[in-house]
C-alpha cells in the first residue's frame, strides 16, 4: 500500500514536471523569436513598428529613406528599456518583398536585390500577416535560428534540472506524507489482525479529526461493541448454566429423597418437582423468546387491537394479586378514545405481564401502582409506576440486560430468571416500539412502553 501511494505522488510529480517542461520550451521559444526576429537584439524593435505602419498607411515604400534617416546612426530611434542592444553606429537597410534595397540609411546600393542567405538574417516585416519587406540592421548585436536553437536549448534544460531537484524533493515529501498517512491505516491492520486472533480489547490511538480519525474512532466504538457482546455472551452462558443447575439440583435431590424412601411419593413431596419443572420450562421458552427476537425470526401476529381495553384488561387480571399483597393497582385511562393499532395481542399481553409482574415483586404492602395510558401524534405510550425501592442508579443501564437482576436474592425466591424485562424490551422493539426504564422524582421505578400507531 505504501509503495502503490509513493508510486502515485511520483506519477503525479513526473506528469507536472513533463507538462511544465513542454509548456516552458514552447513558451520560451516563441518568446525568443518574438524577441529576437523582432528587433529585440538589435534594439530596432520600434523601428520594425513605425516601418510596418508607415507602410500600413502607404500602402508601399516609397519615401520609406526620410523614416530611416531618423533612425540612423546615433540617433537610436525605437530604443526602449527592454531593447539588449543599441542602434547606435548602426547600419541599417530596408528590402521589399522581392528583396530589391529600398532604402539604406547610408545611401549606398539602392536597387540592388539582396541574396536569400541575406534576407534570412533579416528582420521580416508583415502587415496583417503578410509578408511586405526586410529589416536589416548592421553593426548590432546578431541574432540567427542557430542562435535560437541554441538558446531555447539551453533554457529547456535549465528547466530540466529544476524540474528534476523540484521533482527530488517532491518525491522526498511524497514518501515522508505516504509515511504519515499510512501509519494509523498500519495501526488498524494489527489492530484487526490481534481482534481476528481473539484479543478483543485492542484499541488504536486517535489524533486529528480527518477521515482517518473517524475510521480509528469507528473501529474502536466496534471493538467495544464486540468486546460487550463477547463478555456478555460468556456472562450469558455462565448464567444460563447456574439457572438449569438449580431446579435440576432440586429435582434430583427429591427424586432421590423418593427413591431412598425418605420420602413418601405423595402430591406434597412431587410439588417441589413440579415447581422446578415449571421454572426450567419457562426458562427455555424464555431463551427461545431471545434467541428467535436475535435472530429476526420471532413471528408477530399482527391485527388490529384496542390497545386500551387490552392494557385494562391485564390491570384487573392483577388486581387479585395486588389486593392480597395490601397493594392498590390503578389504571388510568387515555382522555379519547384510542384508534385500533397493529399488534400481537399476546406478545404485548407478554410485555404488560413482565412489566405488572415487576412492579408487584418489588412494591411493598401498603404501596400503590399506578398505570397510566396516553396517545401522541404518532404513538401511545403506557408507563407503570410502582411506589417501591425504585431501581440503583448502577444497575439502571444493565436492567435490560440478560440473567440481571439488582437483587438476585429475592428474584430467585419469587422464580424470576432475570429475563423478562430484555424479552419484553425485545418484544417492544419487534412491534416499532420501545421500552424504557427509569426513576420517579418522587420515589419509585418507572417503565415506560412506547408503541407506533399504525392502522
Amino acid at each position: 500500500m505504501r509503495l502503490r501511494l509513493f508510486l502515485s505522488f511520483a506519477v503525479i510529480v513526473l506528469v507536472a514536471i513533463a507538462s511544465m517542461l513542454l509548456i516552458a520550451r514552447q513558451g520560451a521559444a516563441s518568446e525568443v523569436r518574438a524577441f529576437m526576429f523582432r528587433g529585440g537584439m538589435s534594439g530596432t524593435q520600434g523601428l520594425v513598428g513605425a516601418l510596418e505602419d508607415y507602410y500600413a498607411r502607404r500602402g508601399s515604400w516609397r519615401g520609406v529613406e526620410a523614416l530611416l534617416a531618423e533612425s540612423g546612426p546615433g540617433r537610436g530611434h525605437g530604443m526602449g528599456p527592454q531593447g539588449m542592444g543599441t542602434m547606435m553606429n548602426q547600419h541599417l537597410r530596408v528590402a521589399d518583398v522581392r528583396g530589391y534595397l529600398v532604402a539604406d540609411s547610408l545611401g549606398l546600393g539602392l536597387g540592388s536585390q539582396l541574396s536569400q542567405a541575406e534576407l534570412a538574417n533579416g528582420i521580416i516585416l508583415e502587415v496583417d500577416r503578410q509578408v511586405i519587406g526586410y529589416l536589416l540592421p548592421e553593426g548590432g548585436m546578431a541574432f540567427s535560428a542557430g542562435d535560437e536553437s541554441r538558446l531555447v536549448g539551453r533554457i529547456t534544460r535549465a528547466a530540466l534540472i529544476a524540474g528534476l531537484v523540484a521533482g527530488v524533493a517532491s518525491l522526498l515529501i511524497a514518501g515522508l506524507l505516504a509515511y504519515q498517512l499510512l501509519r494509523p491505516i498500519q495501526a488498524l491492520t494489527r489492530a484487526a489482525e490481534q481482534m481476528a486472533q481473539g484479543d478483543l480489547s485492542q484499541r488504536v490511538q486517535v489524533h486529528g479529526g480527518d477521515e482517518l480519525a473517524l475510521l480509528g474512532k469507528t473501529f474502536n466504538r466496534m471493538a467495544t461493541s464486540l468486546q460487550h457482546a463477547e463478555e456478555s455472551r460468556q456472562a450469558m452462558t455462565a448464567d444460563i448454566a447456574h439457572e438449569l443447575r438449580n431446579p435440576l439440583a432440586v429435582q434430583r435431590a427429591s427424586l432421590e429423597a423418593l427413591q431412598d424412601g425418605i420420602y413418601p411419593l405423595n402430591p406434597e413431596n412431587l410439588a417441589p418437582i413440579q415447581e422446578q419443572n415449571v421454572l426450567l420450562s419457562r426458562l427455555v421458552d424464555d431463551l427461545r423468546t431471545l434467541a428467535l427476537a436475535d435472530a429476526g425470526q420471532l413471528n408477530l401476529e399482527s391485527v388490529p387491537t384496542d390497545f386500551a381495553a387490552l392494557a385494562e384488561r391485564m390491570v384487573e387480571r392483577y388486581i387479585p394479586q395486588a389486593s392480597a399483597q395490601q397493594i392498590e393497582l390503578i389504571y388510568q385511562k387515555p382522555p379519547s378514545l384510542l384508534p385500533s393499532i397493529d399488534l400481537d395481542p399476546l406478545r404485548v399481553e407478554q410485555i404488560l405481564g413482565n412489566l405488572l409482574s415487576n412492579a408487584l415483586r418489588y412494591t411493598p404492602p401498603q404501596g400503590r401502582i399506578e398505570v397510566v395510558l396516553s396517545k401522541g401524534t404518532t404513538r401511545v405510550q403506557l408507563t407503570v409506576r410502582d411506589s417501591g425501592p425504585g431501581i440503583p442508579d448502577e444497575a439502571l443501564p444493565y436492567i435490560f440486560e440478560r440473567f440481571y437482576r439488582a437483587d438476585r436474592s429475592r428474584s430467585r425466591l419469587e422464580g424470576g430468571t432475570g429475563l423478562g424485562l430484555a424479552i419484553a424490551r425485545q418484544l417492544a422493539q419487534a412491534h416499532g416500539g420501545d421500552l424504557t426504564a427509569a426513576n420517579h422524582p418522587q420515589g419509585g421505578a418507572v417503565l415506560i412502553l412506547t408503541l407506533p400507531i399504525r392502522t
